[in-house]
C-alpha cells in the first residue's frame, strides 16, 4: 500500500518515501553512485528493493520488474539469489563465518584462481573492488620502489586514483566519470597518477618520456567500452617491461564476462597483477589480487591487513560462483544475449528514425540517443519501461539468469518505448511527458 503524505494529500509510494528518508540521513543517499535514482530518473526510479530472484526485482510497493538494467551494477553475473551460491553461503554461516582461525576456503579459492590464470602464483584478498585496486597499487609501488602510476580507465574512489584530478582540469573526465572532486585527497599526491587514453599508446609514451623511471606502475582495464586495437595491449606490456614497471590489469568490470576468469585470457596478454571483484562473488563481497610471485611477495614487507578480509562468506561465494560459471559456460551465454540486445537497439532505433550510439562489450552494453535532449530522452525511456514492468535504462548487463525469452520481451517493450520517444522528439514535448527528473550526467551532489 502507498504511504500517505503527512498533509493527507496524494499518496506516495513506499519506494519514493524511503528515498526521502534516505536523503535526510545518508549523504549522497546511496553508498554507490551508480545506484542513485538520479542516475536513472529521480522521482520515478524505485530506488529500493524488497526481494530479488533470478532476473526479477520487487520494489517496496510489491511491484515486480524484469531487471534488464545494470544487474546489481554487474555484480550478479549468475542472477539474483542464485540457489547454488546461496547454499554455499548458508553453509559457511551455519559453520561459523569467522573465528580466531582462518577459513580454509581462501586457500581453495586461491588454487582455483591460479588454475584459471596459470601465469599467476600468489593471491591476496579484500572485499571490494576499490580497496582491491588500492592494494594492488600499494604492492606494485612497494615492488618497484617508485611512486608514479600511469593509468587508463576507471579504478575506484581511493586517493591514489583521485589524485589525478588535483590541479587544473578534469583528468578523469575521459575515464567513465567526469566531475570527480578530489577534495580530501592530500595535495602532495599531485602528479602521482597520470592518465592515458585507451588505444592511445602515444599518450602512454608521452608520459614515459616525461617521467621515465619515476613510473612504478601501469594500471589499465584490458577492455571495457571497446576492444583493443591490434597490438595495443602487447605494446603496453612492452612499455612496462622497458621501464621496469608493474603492469596491473583491473578486471573488476571485465572479469567473468567473456569467459570464466579474466578478459586478458582471451586478449592474449598477461599482466603482473590482475584484480577481480564484482562478478566473482555474484553479489557477495569479495575481491582478489592475483599476481606473479616476484611482485606479490612485496606484500610481506608492507602492512596490508584487515579483520574482515578473513571472513568466510566472500570466499565461499566466490568458489561456488566460479564453479557454476565454468560448468555453465556462462561467458558464452552473456556474450550471446548482449549481442542480441545491441543488434536489437540498432534495429529498433533505425525503424523509428532515432540516431543512436551503441557500445560496450556485449555483456556490458550501453546505448546513447544522439540528441541535445539525450538525458531527457533517456529518462523518458526509463519511465516508459517501468510502466511496462522492466527495470531498464541506457545500459544492459547480462546475467546467466536472463533468457532469450526475457530478451525478446524486453526488445518488444523497447520497440514501443522508442516509438514514443520518436513521437515526443517530433512534437518537441519530451519534458512535459516526464514524471521525474532527467538522469544526471556523471557525478554531482544530490540535493
Amino acid at each position: 500500500m502507498p504511504c500517505e503524505k503527512p498533509d493527507g494529500g496524494t499518496p506516495r509510494s513506499r519506494s519514493l518515501e524511503m528515498q526521502d528518508r534516505a536523503k535526510r540521513l545518508i549523504p549522497g543517499m546511496s553508498q554507490l553512485l551508480s545506484k542513485r535514482p538520479d542516475q536513472f530518473s529521480a522521482g520515478v526510479w524505485p530506488g529500493y528493493f524488497s526481494k530479488a530472484e533470478g532476473a526479477h526485482v520487487w520494489d517496496l510497493d510489491g511491484n515486480r520488474y524484469l531487471d534488464m538494467s545494470i544487474s546489481g551494477i554487474g555484480a550478479n553475473v549468475l542472477g539474483y539469489c542464485d540457489p547454488d551460491v546461496n547454499a554455499a553461503v548458508l553453509a559457511a554461516i551455519q559453520n561459523g563465518n569467522s573465528s580466531s582461525l582462518n577459513c580454509f576456503e581462501e586457500v581453495v579459492l586461491a588454487e582455483l584462481l591460479i588454475e584459471l590464470h596459470p601465469w599467476a602464483e600468489r593471491v591476496r584478498y579484500a572485499r571490494t573492488g576499490g580497496e582491491s585496486m588500492a592494494i594492488a597499487v600499494r604492492i606494485a609501488r612497494a615492488a618497484t620502489g617508485r611512486d608514479v602510476v600511469a593509468f587508463c580507465g576507471y579504478h575506484g574512489w581511493h586517493d591514489w586514483y583521485l589524485a589525478a584530478n588535483l590541479g587544473a582540469g578534469d583528468a578523469l573526465g575521459g575515464h567513465l566519470l567526469p566531475g570527480l572532486e578530489p577534495a580530501g585527497v592530500p595535495k602532495a599526491l599531485a602528479g602521482t597518477a597520470l592518465p592515458f587514453g585507451y588505444n592511445r599508446l602515444d599518450e602512454l609514451e608521452t608520459i614515459v618520456a616525461n617521467h621515465g623511471r619515476e613510473i612504478g606502475v601501469v594500471v589499465m582495464e584490458p577492455i571495457r567500452g571497446q576492444r583493443p586495437d591490434p597490438g595495443f595491449l602487447p605494446a603496453v606490456r612492452a612499455v612496462a617491461d622497458r621501464i621496469g614497471a608493474v603492469l596491473v590489469f583491473d578486471e573488476i568490470s571485465s572479469g567473468f564476462r567473456l569467459n570464466t576468469g579474466g578478459a586478458h585470457l582471451e586478449l592474449g596478454v598477461e599482466p603482473d597483477i590482475a584484480v577481480f571483484s564484482k562478478a566473482m562473488g555474484n553479489g557477495y563481497a569479495i575481491g582478489a589480487i592475483i599476481g606473479r610471485a616476484a611482485v606479490m611477495e612485496a606484500a610481506q614487507s608492507i602492512f596490508i591487513s584487515s579483520t574482515y578480509w578473513t571472513e568466510r562468506i566472500g570466499p565461499a561465494a566466490a568458489i561456488a560462483t566460479i564453479r557454476k560459471h565454468r560448468s555453465a559456460d556462462a561467458g558464452k551465454h552473456l556474450v550471446a544475449l548482449g549481442c542480441t540486445v545491441q543488434d536489437g537497439w540498432r534495429r529498433i532505433a533505425a525503424k523509428h528514425g532515432l540516431p543512436i550510439h551503441v557500445g560496450g562489450i556485449p555483456p556490458l552494453s550501453h546505448f546513447a540517443l544522439e540528441s541535445p535532449e539525450a538525458l531527457s530522452l533517456h529518462a523518458y525511456f526509463v519511465q516508459l519501461m517501468l510502466d511496462k514492468g522492466f527495470l531498464a535504462g541506457p545500459r544492459f548487463y547480462s546475467m546467466l539468469a536472463h533468457t532469450p525469452t526475457h530478451v525478446d520481451k524486453y526488445l518488444e517493450a523497447c520497440d514501443g518505448a522508442f516509438a514514443s520517444i520518436a513521437d515526443a522528439g517530433l512534437k518537441g514535448d519530451v519534458s512535459s511527458r516526464l514524471r521525474g527528473a532527467p538522469a544526471a550526467a556523471g557525478f554531482r551532489r544530490l540535493a
